[in-house]
């Protein structure tokens, strides 16, 4: 065993998880503490780490105009635990990156458990973390306990942000009605281990979808508790029925916009909207309503989602549900390491520090482990360039976020990883191969490609430079 003192980490999701594994494959031992079983949530159903709660969804795989896309990749060559179980555990998902979600956390709990350099507690920390833990990684994302919550808080003197994040229903695919429904992925793109033809598509016509947005928006919902009450949504994941109240088009240019879809059933036409399912587990046999998160009773979910041509007969392994979320005002409280600024001996990562998703919450895992390795072994750590995807992410939930404006002072949200994030490139390709001069969509995309090229130049710049160092 390594003499060199453990970091320890508290919480064995995604970001904890990748923290881990950033550690031990540098030498430094880690003591991570899982709570799971010992004490239970509302949104798991196991005790294995890397347990995927709300979608098994990664998002986009393309790295060259998506953003997501391009933190994959970046996360990839940085030797990234949760790419690689993801990788060995993708299902078909059109040109997203989905899982198996029983294999996936298999991958990382086997991985992790069975690691020399890792001792796996089963145990909560209730408060604040002994004296002689001198490096502590806090990962226990958008469930982090009420005791351990209220430690960080009087630790701070600063509150809390929370949101809720929906949870979408899962749909039996023999209960789907493929003499109406039909399998095509938009615009038949094909992603890593799809076809083209990977997501299960219920049209609706104008009649149609004017009735279901009735239904939704005079279903019966949930009830919050009174602590609950004034909790915001996270617009990335909204419920169903709030998105329906926010207008009656709202639903039709989003989750159930029709573009890229051509019905077989009614000689190609395009529908008025549709409603995508997409598959939940290796076996096929559990599908995923995208887009489909919601607060409605679960006896209001069935009656209405029976509504929606080809699930007529649906038969729910799971209907929706929310939970509460909570994150930090890290702008204020992290510096640039991911360090409390009120005990620096203290990191956070994953979606306590405001990222948004559960790749975006690895890749925050990913780098507090580095840092915390890197210290450990008597080195500075090595932030990555402001032009990568990781290196835009810890820029904005450290320093990037715009605090006030013409209107006053604005508070810090959540983020997914987007372009918007990265500075813009400032040369790229204007011209298309046969000359054409590149004009609107065509422009974009070599924007964005330009910027993608780039950020993976100087994330092979920042993984030699992290090596030279090591290596001095």
């Amino acid at each position: 065993m390594s003499d060199i003192k453990p970091i320890h980490i508290i919480g064995g999701g995604l970001a904890g998880s990748e923290a881990t594994w950033q550690a031990v494959s540098r030498g430094v031992p880690v003591v991570l503490h899982e709570m799971r079983p010992v004490r239970g949530t509302d949104a798991h159903k196991g005790d294995g780490l890397a347990e995927l709660v709300c979608s098994n969804s990664f998002r986009s795989d393309e790295w060259r105009t998506n953003a997501v896309g391009l933190l994959h990749e970046e996360m990839r060559r940085a030797g990234s635990i949760i790419m690689a179980a993801a990788d060995a555990h993708k299902l078909p998902a059109g040109g997203a990156l989905a899982v198996d979600r029983d294999g996936f956390s298999d991958e990382v709990t086997k991985r992790l458990s069975t690691h020399p350099l890792v001792s796996l507690k089963r145990e909560e920390i209730s408060g604040l973390p002994p004296a002689d833990w001198d490096s502590v990684i806090i990962a226990t994302g958008p469930l982090t306990s009420p005791a351990l919550s209220a430690v960080v808080l009087e630790l701070t003197g600063e509150n809390a942000l929370a949101f809720f994040d929906a949870i979408a229903p899962i749909v039996h695919f023999e209960s789907i009605d493929l003499d109406i429904a039909w399998r095509q992925s938009r615009y038949d793109k094909a992603g890593p281990g799809g076809t083209g033809a990977d997501y299960i598509n219920c049209p609706l016509d104008k009649v149609q979808y004017e009735a279901f947005i009735d239904a939704l928006i005079g279903g019966e919902k949930t009830e919050f508790k009174e602590w609950e009450a004034n909790t915001p949504y996270f617009d990335g994941c909204l419920p169903i029925e709030v998105m329906a109240e926010r207008g009656r088009d709202t639903l039709r240019f989003g989750p159930m916009k029709p573009v890229g879809l051509s019905n077989p059933h009614r000689g190609g036409e395009r529908p008025h909207a549709v409603v995508q399912l997409r598959q939940d587990n290796a076996l096929g046999s559990l599908w995923n309503m995208v887009g489909f998160q919601t607060k409605l009773k679960y006896g209001a979910q069935a009656d209405i989602f029976r509504m929606i041509p080809g699930l007529g007969d649906a038969q729910f392994a799971r209907l929706g549900g929310l939970h509460r979320n909570t994150f930090l005002n890290s702008p204020r409280l992290i510096d640039p390491l991911l360090r409390l600024k009120a005990d620096p001996r203290l990191r956070f990562a994953g979606q306590i520090t405001g990222v948004e998703g559960y790749v975006e919450s690895a890749a925050i895992g990913l780098l507090a482990g580095r840092f915390a390795a890197q210290e450990r072994l008597g080195h500075s750590p090595l932030r990555p360039p402001e032009t990568t995807a990781l290196g835009a992410l810890i820029e904005h939930i450290t320093g990037g976020h715009l605090s006030a404006d013409e209107e006053g002072r604005r508070s810090f949200q959540p983020m997914n990883i987007n372009y918007g994030l990265l500075p813009e490139a400032t040369t790229f390709e204007t011209t298309a191969a046969d000359g054409r001069r590149l004009k609107g969509k065509d422009k974009g995309f070599a924007k964005k490609r330009a910027v993608s090229e780039r950020a993976l130049r100087d994330l092979d710049a920042w993984l030699g430079q992290e090596l030279g160092a090591a290596a001095e």
